[in-house]
């Protein structure tokens, strides 16, 4: 993005949780996030960050657009994905940039769910669909029929790629926010997927990404 768009470029960090993305894009951009979860937008605001309370595009001023708009593990948690691109559509800039970060149904967890669910095992599937949970996925895509979506509502994609699933940077925090686990078992559980990494790196990733370019 640092490369596509000017330093202190507008950006809006749609469901921005705990704020790390806009934590990585300050000084590089004019951030504005929006978290419709209230203890984590009070967390967030309590830090200090500029992020609003409720859903995309409904808090924003009508006066507002952006250079940038991102969706980091956002886009297949909303019912209606075409509705949501007319919107950012109708809020970006001219020439402006669309970032979807997302899971992708060809990646190596999704595909052995799917094979784990032909045996009769459904908990793993039902786990990366968050079943039962209080934002469930609701889409997989992958990059053929996403990049198609995009292009029906008036972008081109500039890029696209893939992106790790873990990282061991910050791997640690992440564990902690996903339940509650004692510290030896966050530590264990730490260190088993490290010892993964190498192998996750050369297997196909759940995680893709598309950037895309607003048309006139």
């Amino acid at each position: 993005m640092k490369k596509i768009k000017p330093k202190h470029a507008r950006l809006l960090d749609v469901g921005c949780a705990h704020g790390w993305f806009l934590d990585a894009a300050a000084g590089s951009f004019e951030s504005l996030g929006i978290e419709p979860d209230e203890a984590i937008h009070a967390a967030g605001a309590a830090r200090g960050l500029p992020i609003r309370l409720g859903y995309f595009p409904d808090v924003l001023r009508d006066e507002e657009k952006f250079d940038i708009i991102v969706f980091n593990d956002v886009f297949e948690h909303i019912p209606d994905s075409g509705q949501v691109l007319q919107a950012c559509y109708s809020r970006l800039a001219d020439d402006g940039i669309l970032v979807l970060n997302l899971p992708s149904s060809k990646g190596l967890f999704y595909r052995l769910s799917k094979v784990f669910r032909r045996l009769g095992f459904d908990s793993f599937f039902e786990r990366l669909w968050q079943k039962d949970m209080p934002s469930p996925h609701l889409h997989y895509f992958n990059s053929h029929n996403l990049g198609h979506l995009v292009r029906q509502h008036k972008f081109s994609i500039e890029a696209k790629g893939t992106l790790p699933v873990v990282r061991l940077q910050g791997l640690f925090t992440r564990i902690s926010f996903s339940g509650n686990m004692g510290f030896v078992t966050k530590g264990v559980l730490c260190t088993c997927i490290a010892m993964a990494l190498p192998v996750l790196r050369i297997l196909p990733s759940d995680i893709i990404y598309v950037i895309a370019k607003k048309k006139q």
